[in-house]
């Protein structure tokens, strides 16, 4: 190749790559009202990305990857955690929370019940951008809480029915238990002793018969299974007096499986839960 010829390959190469740029960036802006939800940004969205901001979260938190890293990242917080809890949350993390356990404690920033309302009004609509897929592995609020109590064994329970693979429901369940749009294992450990923003699962048949047998219980379950599928689609039914779990007469559980899952798919959550004994 001559210098020419080489002269006209670099011209070419540089004017397709500039074309192609350019494609992609008006096909990017085409898609980006579709993609960032826009549609939905209301006076409470935009009231409620002020809040975030007047407040500096994101010197501890993230969105979409970007920010402080030192706490976990919110993208898709309101997919987590219901409106209950994250109410109760902001009003006084304290209650959730022992400094001297977890550390990093989120400090009591007195917010409005305004701007805690629209905080999470704005987080729902980031949690609902079609962020494709990034980032890839944002910071969980899995196990960063994860409470051990003291001299509790944070290993899986023994006792603890083995699943199967294949089309076995309890394994089936299981995979709905990691997998399932919020999952349960976000605020549910199957560790004894280990409480996050729900109560662990080990043990959970016992403390369910106990519970049924209880003169306090206010659900309309009749045995354990009717139980455990009712906190699954109905967990305000019945309310564990005194718990962390609940605020105002309402269960931080999300309310949405009964629309996420179908009737086949509660019963193999339940299948799977009532082998945690």
């Amino acid at each position: 190749m001559n210098k020419r010829q080489t002269r006209i390959f670099a011209l070419a190469s540089t004017a397709i790559s500039a074309l192609v740029f350019l494609v992609l960036t008006i096909d990017s802006h085409r898609q980006f009202p579709e993609l960032t939800n826009a549609d939905a940004i209301t006076p409470q969205v935009t009231h409620g990305k002020d809040v975030w901001h007047k407040y500096n979260c994101i010197n501890c938190h993230t969105l979409f990857g970007e920010g402080a890293y030192y706490a976990p990242d919110l993208t898709k917080i309101t997919q987590h955690r219901g409106e209950a809890y994250l109410k109760a949350y902001m009003r006084d993390p304290s209650n959730f929370y022992d400094e001297e356990i977890h550390r990093r404690l989120m400090p009591k920033q007195d917010l409005s019940e305004e701007e805690i309302n629209d905080l999470i009004i704005f987080l729902d609509w980031v949690a609902n951008v079609d962020n494709q897929g990034w980032p890839p592995r944002p910071i969980l609020v899995t196990n960063s809480f994860a409470q051990h109590q003291p001299g509790a064994d944070v290993t899986t329970d023994p006792s603890v029915t083995p699943v199967d693979s294949g089309s076995d429901p309890r394994a089936l369940g299981e995979k709905l238990f990691n997998t399932a749009v919020p999952s349960c294992n976000a605020c549910h450990s199957i560790a004894p002793g280990v409480t996050m923003a729900g109560p662990t699962m080990a043990g959970l048949l016992d403390r369910a018969e106990q519970t049924l047998a209880s003169d306090e219980y206010t659900g309309e379950a009749t045995d354990v299974e009717g139980y455990i599928r009712e906190s699954i689609v109905s967990p305000s039914a019945h309310l564990v007096p005194g718990s962390m779990f609940s605020a105002d007469g309402v269960s931080f559980m999300p309310t949405t499986y009964p629309e996420s899952l179908t009737e086949e798919q509660i019963d193999q959550l339940v299948a799977y839960l009532t082998s945690l004994k």
